[in-house]
């Protein structure tokens, strides 16, 4: 366990004689109560692959009061081009060194899905703080074991990548729906589209990994949790083609039915929204465009290829939110944590199911824990 660099020190009481703020962060370490004051959070990025990039590019010019100390990717070329152009001054080739260093006190978690439970429970084991992408896990199981790890320590150390919750257009849907707006919400209308699928992208897929952002977001949506699903392919498609369509319902613990389109082979561009119908009104989240063109007797708007750039202020909210949260000590009240993690992978796990079976499929959750309350 290491102290602060005599540098950082010399900087705070600086900044402290000048009456300057000073961002303090409190880092816990697994079993001790000991504190810190840090100047910055200093952040090992694991994965170069488009999130990774989007992330470590994020960290480097956007988000104050970070220091982009590590980039890890088992490719080394891949990580030392990386971390030359955002000018980081460490590179490793193993997640699991990067996670125990000494150098960082959170860890940013963008490799490949089936790393992403053992690493962020190593990260919790040597108290570093994580903002792990989707899935938490796939497998609702393994997300549990993040969650008892959580509760052991009695502190919530991961959030999850579920970065619609801080879209503006999102949270402005939420907010008409807390003030009254639309009254009872009744019904919300999700669609999912995507250009064109990757090679062998099934229906099953579809459920397990593009459709948990629509999970997300009913649960953050709506502030209820989901009681049912039912999924449904079109009959007049090849459904064992690539990319083909899935329609989802979900009925709530409430009673309010949500339906899910995904579609991964929509060819025209990428397109994201949702109408909520209220017993008063309803509220339609468009696919915002920043610009309408006008030509030859035309009016036409632009879609973006895929999410990055639909949910590019998204993802800055989200890591400007999860650096606060360590700042402050105190987790994110909008991100997304383990529970949410384990829920969208549990309802998954059932939409899977019920495409396997053509039968509705209760989600049965195990009990939440005091901690995520």
């Amino acid at each position: 366990m290491k102290f602060l660099f005599h540098f950082d020190v010399i900087c705070f009481i600086f900044m402290k004689t000048l009456g300057l703020p000073s961002p303090s962060c409190s880092v816990w370490i697994a079993g001790k109560n000991w504190k810190k004051t840090i100047m910055s959070v200093r952040i090992a990025l694991i994965g170069t692959g488009i999130m990774g990039m989007d992330h470590a590019k994020l960290f480097a010019n956007e988000i104050p009061n970070v220091e982009l100390t590590i980039i890890c990717d088992v490719f080394e070329d891949r990580a030392k081009e990386v971390a030359d152009s955002l000018g980081v001054p460490h590179v490793l080739t193993n997640p699991e060194d990067a996670v125990t260093s000494d150098l960082v006190d959170a860890v940013v978690i963008a490799s490949p899905d089936n790393t992403h439970t053992p690493l962020t429970l190593k990260a919790i084991e040597h108290g570093k703080n994580v903002l792990c992408e989707k899935p938490l896990s796939p497998s609702s199981d393994e997300c549990l074991a993040v969650i008892n790890a959580e509760v052991k320590l009695g502190k919530q150390m991961a959030q999850i990548g579920f970065m619609r919750r801080f879209d503006p257009s999102y949270t402005e849907m939420r907010s008409a729906l807390e003030n009254g707006v639309i009254g009872n919400p009744i019904m919300l209308h999700c669609f999912h589209r995507n250009v064109s699928a990757p090679a062998n992208f099934t229906g099953q897929m579809a459920i397990s990994n593009s459709a948990p952002h629509e999970f997300d977001a009913a649960r953050f949506l709506l502030n209820d949790d989901i009681a049912s699903i039912s999924v449904y392919q079109p009959s007049c498609v090849d459904t064992s083609k690539t990319g083909a369509p899935v329609f989802m319902v979900l009925e709530t613990t409430n009673g309010q039915l949500v339906n899910v389109e995904i579609n991964n082979n929509a060819t025209y561009g990428y397109d994201v929204r949702a109408e909520m119908v209220g017993e008063l009104g309803s509220v339609f989240l468009r696919n915002p465009t920043p610009i309408e063109t006008h030509t030859d007797l035309k009016a036409s708007e632009g879609y973006a290829p895929d999410w990055r750039p639909r949910f590019k202020e998204a993802y800055r909210l989200q890591n400007l939110s999860w650096i606060n949260s360590i700042l402050t000590g105190t987790p994110s009240t909008v991100g997304s944590n383990c529970w949410d993690g384990y829920f969208a992978s549990l309802i998954a796990e059932a939409g899977v199911q019920a495409l396997a079976t053509g039968q509705k499929v209760a989600i049965n959750p195990t009990k939440k824990p005091n901690l995520y309350r």
